[in-house]
């Protein structure tokens, strides 16, 4: 892990565009930043983006604001998160050079003859955290005013996020028109996103010595209803707007018991619930646990008194809205119309959850744009072809201009 003194971000301009893109992507690859630990790439961050004499920045914990003021008569938000998930012994990163056995076969075949960076965030995202200061550096004569938006705690829970705490605390400078989040997108478009709750499903018993199980009443053994329950539930596909989401309601965690020879008095079934964009954040939680249950984030546990998972206590632990494709703003359109002219691709959904949501609740059109294949997140192989980096960069800087 980097100290702080020891991180330095720049590039040198004359190098051309792909070796200024890899030596930033270098530089941020190289510091550790899991949630909770971005401190010193947001400062290296920040240093480097306030000598740049066309933006302002502010701060406000570990999340970075900069803006350009040329007096256009449109704003556009660049935002990318610089925190990564756990590393899962892929820290520090490296090159791979052509046929290095490490580079994944999907990834060679698109991309034979070329170096590829391997490491913990590399698709998620700091390749598009690297074409994004990148453009903050070079980008002086766009046809719209920037916003570039550094953000900490994406990868954790919602009231972490470092982006719903400047919305909260400064929302005059998130002001804009349209908005591009780098969620890796393999430098295609994906409109809106999934919603996400999650909530632990609770069942409650009696504890007694396992050799007189009969004076007890098994918590663990009422949790089969749960999963029964689950395994029923049938996931939908949803088309909104022309995009088709794909629905998803799983168990991602269990526990329960305290001793070996402990009848259990409890047991918790943690759950996910992924939401397509045709409902609210209240329409989904209806479903799952029906219609006045008062079932709050930090108010503990109460009834279900409907849905899935009627009769069961439920705790909840976070959750997100969905948002719809947004891709019917003139912005948008003409972003579509690039993408899909330059790559061929059409706009896909957002299976999973990003800040676009953030934005929707705004008011602000948003995109998932970014570089890397979404496949490849959060993975213990996580890679990027440098061309992918050039591609996105590409693509910004003349709809941008």
């Amino acid at each position: 892990m980097r100290r702080m003194s020891e991180l330095e971000i720049g590039f040198d301009a004359s190098a051309g565009k792909q070796a200024a893109l890899n030596t930033l992507m270098e530089q941020i690859m190289g510091s550790y930043s899991v949630s909770d630990d971005e401190g010193p790439l947001t400062d290296a961050v920040e240093t480097f983006l306030t000598m740049q004499p066309h933006l302002t920045v502010h701060r406000h914990g570990d999340t970075l604001v900069a803006s350009t003021d040329f007096g256009r008569a449109q704003r556009v938000i660049l935002a990318g998160h610089l925190d990564t998930v756990p590393v899962i012994d892929n820290f520090p990163p490296k090159w791979l050079e052509p046929g290095d056995p490490l580079i994944r076969e999907d990834v060679a075949a698109g991309h034979e003859g070329e170096r590829v960076i391997w490491g913990r965030g590399a698709t998620d995202m700091k390749g598009s955290d690297a074409v994004m200061l990148y453009l903050a550096a070079t980008l002086t004569d766009a046809r719209y005013d920037l916003t570039y938006v550094f953000y900490d705690h994406e990868e954790v829970a919602a009231e972490k996020n470092g982006l719903r705490k400047v919305v909260e605390a400064h929302p005059d400078w998130i002001a804009g028109d349209f908005a591009i989040i780098g969620e890796p997108t393999d430098c295609g478009i994906e409109g809106g996103c999934n919603g996400t709750m999650r909530f632990d499903v609770v069942t409650h018993g009696v504890a007694a010595h396992s050799a007189r199980a009969w004076m007890g009443e098994n918590a663990i053994h009422k949790a089969a209803e749960i999963l029964n329950r689950l395994n029923a539930y049938e996931n939908r596909a949803v088309e909104v707007d022309g995009l088709t989401y794909q629905e998803g309601l799983n168990a991602t965690l269990i526990s329960g018991g305290k001793g070996t020879n402990v009848i259990p008095d409890e047991c918790r079934v943690h759950v996910n619930y992924r939401f397509a964009p045709d409902k609210t954040l209240a329409e989904a939680k209806a479903l799952m646990i029906g219609v006045g249950a008062g079932a709050e984030l930090g108010n503990g546990e109460h009834m279900a008194t409907g849905g899935v998972f009627a009769g069961f206590g439920i705790e909840m632990k976070d959750e997100s809205p969905s948002a719809r494709p947004g891709l019917n703003s003139p912005l948008a359109a003409s972003l579509v119309d690039l993408v899909r002219d330059r790559t061929g691709r059409d706009p896909l959904a957002k299976l999973g959850w990003t800040d676009v949501a953030r934005f929707a609740i705004l008011g602000i059109p948003a995109v998932n744009l970014g570089a890397g294949s979404p496949l490849l997140a959060h993975k213990h192989d996580e890679q990027l072809p440098e061309s992918d980096l050039v591609l996105m960069a590409d693509l910004l800087e003349d709809w941008l201009r």
